[in-house]
């Protein structure tokens, strides 16, 4: 933190090293201008253009500022004509006034009608990156620094904040005492110490929190304070369990990190160290450095994190040598895959062990390349209620779902909400959580998968005559280049290549050129995989053996819970979405009559084995048979030939159950069984069944108990629970009152 004679500047200073590029990231969307540096000697760099995409990303004000001109090489023509090359035409030395001008209709109007430039519209002009003033000097002989300054007085935007309370956090650290340090930008408001506030995480439900301390941090040093308005960056005690990107109050929600390593790595612990124990202390590092992303294999007993380079590996290890005390290693690394999916498939999870009950119908369908995972409900509240239907999309938030070709993480997916059902007594939230995971999972077992690799966008400096070997080395590794550009000695070539093709290349660019060559990559993005077969071979993941991730789903039978292969339960689900996927819609005109209701509930009916075995049972076998039309009446001989008749669709109505009760107890041998030592338990019994059953079926179910043989009965209709109860009047048996 210092101040100049008009600024008060907070300055974050982020690693330059491009291992260490998610730190840069983190803090672009808490921060009011960046001041990007750039090497005199070297000019733009592959890492250079990475910051300047996160900062076109997230909007961001630039001022350049051109380092090292003091040394030999420096060409300020050059590094300037470089600049708007490949960064924007919009670059401009702030001594040159027609540049600036040129960037904006505004300012060019000003200075053509009073040739100078107005520091009021050049500042308006940055904020809206219309312009990017550059200027040039050496920090270390403090050469251009005082013109920087004043730059930064009179062109750093000066944002207008909100009166309601709102703050992003950006990173989390810990202080030598162990405490948990939430370093948050205040965007609207004050946040003041004690004051309750609501926190937003961009993975789950909004959580309540109360500051505890606020910390002005300069350097090591910090200052305790009792509020910090707008604008301001602080430390936060006692916001335990947010993370860099969670917002407070009315801040809007993170957009989500650009960056993703492309490397994961197995830390071999030492020999006597427990890796389960190891892991929850290894998750305070996650929780500093969130693109960690520390994953415990429970197949293969080992902890894998994923990491942008070397570099940064080297720090990891020498950090958890300091925190820990643990001398680890690291093996080779492997590729970080993606998967996705060719065509949408519905999935369906069903979770009902004895007392828990929870249906879920997902919509699984592929989006463009860089979209990642999308969260959609196209449920009717008529068909579940609001509440588990946020509860469901919740879950889908909350978890890293997994692919079923490599186990590696899906993106570029929509995944809807099309149905579900829960059970008024036995749903817990618990179960909407197993249900909505094996309805993902089953969907993927199903579905048309693609295996996703990263790839690089890569900038190949060589020599002229090695400009074959390197052309020849990209068409090997099955990349793509752009037509080469020749710079005196040195031949440019860029173009794209994947990851795994690429990783040890630059090795070989130092071997083969001796030195002379230069190899800078970027990471693109995701792409379909050239060779999906043999790296699913390689994997060996089997799906099915993924006790933490199962595509089944458990159905209860007989009073128990029954575990049903993936592929056997869209079958036995308890009720349908009403999607089609991939079958031709009928033309109305060909169609023929709706099914009435009733008939659609004999369907189920069949479906159910139970229950149609006590039919069975009770009144013998149940023969299904189509909707038939009436036959027309007899007419005489001599009447003319009627007209056909037109068969109106009967439109189904609210879908009733009435059954006997007495005929259904002695016709069921458990339920028989417990009649014989107290029939007030069965009648329970069967009471208890036939509200799950209605639970499930979502029909009115009067259950009727004949009373005919009570003196002076008046009958009587009793509520329990979600059906109704029905005890006949005096002479009245149950036979007739369903018949009435």
């Amino acid at each position: 933190r210092f101040e100049t004679e008009r600024l008060a500047v907070t300055l974050l200073d982020t690693p330059g090293h491009a291992d260490f590029a998610p730190e840069a990231e983190r803090v672009m969307p808490v921060i009011d201008c960046a001041l990007l540096l750039v090497s005199g000697t070297d000019g733009v760099q592959g890492h250079t253009l990475t910051l300047w995409r996160l900062l076109q990303h997230y909007g961001v004000p630039v001022v350049l500022f051109f380092n090292k001109m003091d040394l030999p090489g420096a060409d300020r023509a050059a590094l300037l004509a470089d600049a708007r090359t490949a960064l924007s035409d919009r670059c401009a030395a702030l001594d040159d006034a027609e540049s600036v001008a040129l960037s904006s209709e505004a300012l060019l109007e000003h200075f053509l009608n009073t040739g100078a430039l107005d520091d009021a519209l050049a500042a308006d002009a940055v904020a809206k990156r219309e312009l990017f003033p550059c200027l040039f000097g050496s920090a270390r002989q403090l050469d251009g620094i005082d013109e920087l300054l004043r730059a930064l007085e009179h062109l750093a935007p000066v944002p207008v904040y909100p009166a309601e309370l709102s703050a992003r956090v950006y990173q989390i650290a810990h202080d030598p005492q162990g405490n948990r340090l939430t370093f948050l930008k205040v965007t609207g408001g004050t946040l003041a110490v004690r004051s309750a506030v609501c926190c937003h995480r961009p993975d789950g439900e909004p959580l309540e929190a109360k500051v505890t301390q606020l910390r002005l941090y300069s350097g090591a040093e910090f200052e305790a304070v009792q509020q910090v308005p707008a604008g301001d960056v602080c430390a936060a005690l006692g916001l335990s369990g947010l993370l860099a990107g969670d917002t407070l109050g009315d801040a809007a929600p993170d957009r989500g990190a650009a960056l993703e390593p492309v490397m994961s790595y197995c830390i071999r612990l030492p020999a006597d160290l427990d890796p389960q124990l190891a892991l929850p202390k290894l998750r305070l590092l996650e929780e500093e450095e969130p693109q960690l992303r520390m994953v415990w294999d429970a197949r293969l007993r080992e902890i894998r994190v994923q990491l942008m380079g070397a570099v940064q590996l080297e720090i990891l290890q020498s950090l958890i040598r300091m925190r820990f005390g643990w001398d680890v290693t690291f093996d080779t690394g492997r590729i970080s895959y993606r998967e996705t999916i060719a065509a949408p498939v519905e999935g369906v999870g069903h979770f009902e062990p004895l007392r828990h009950y929870a249906e879920v119908h997902l919509i699984l369908a592929p989006l463009p390349q860089g979209s990642g995972l999308v969260f959609d409900t196209v449920c009717s509240e008529d068909v579940l209620d609001r509440n588990w239907q946020r509860l469901i999309l919740t879950h889908l938030q909350e978890k890293q779902h997994l692919g079923v070709l490599t186990g590696s993480p899906v993106t570029d997916l929509r995944i809807t909400l099309a149905a579900g059902r829960a059970h008024l007594k036995h749903t817990e939230g618990g179960d909407f959580r197993q249900a909505t995971y094996r309805a993902v999972r089953q969907g993927l077992m199903q579905a048309e998968n693609i295996l996703l690799e990263p790839w690089y966008d890569f900038t190949l400096e060589v020599p002229a005559p090695l400009v074959g070997r390197a052309l020849s080395d990209v068409q090997r590794m099955g990349g793509e280049t752009e037509p080469p550009q020749t710079m005196g000695e040195m031949t440019m070539l860029t173009g794209r290549a994947p990851v795994s093709a690429m990783r040890n290349y630059a090795r070989e660019v130092t071997a083969y050129t001796r030195g002379t060559g230069q190899l800078q990559c970027v990471f693109r993005g995701y792409a379909p995989c050239a060779d999906q077969a043999s790296v699913v071979e390689a994997a060996g993941y089997d799906p099915e053996r993924d006790v933490d991730n199962p595509p089944d789903s458990v159905f209860c039978e007989h009073g128990a819970g029954v575990t049903v292969k993936w592929q056997d339960v869209p079958a036995r689900a308890h009720v349908e979405s009403g999607l089609r996927l991939g079958e031709p819609e009928e033309k109305e005109e060909s169609a023929g009559p709706d099914r009435s209701r009733g008939e659609r509930y004999a369907g189920t009916l069949a479906q159910d084995k139970e229950l149609m075995a006590i039919f069975e049972r009770t009144y013998g076998p149940v023969k299904q048979r189509a909707f038939q039309p009436p036959r027309p009446p007899r007419r005489p001989e001599s009447s003319p030939e009627p007209d056909k008749r037109h068969i109106r669709p009967q439109k189904g109505g609210e879908e009733y159950l009435l059954v006997d009760g007495y005929n259904i107890i002695f016709a069921w041998d458990d339920l028989k069984a417990v009649a014989r030592d107290n029939l007030d338990a069965a009648r329970k019994q069967l009471c208890d069944l036939l509200c799950n059953y209605q639970g499930v079926r979502k029909c009115h179910v009067i259950v009727v108990f004949d009373a005919y043989k009570v003196k002076g009965g008046l009958g009587s209709v009793e509520k329990y629970h979600n059906i109704h109860v029905v005890y006949t009047k005096e002479a009245e048996t149950a036979d007739a009152y369903i018949e009435k």
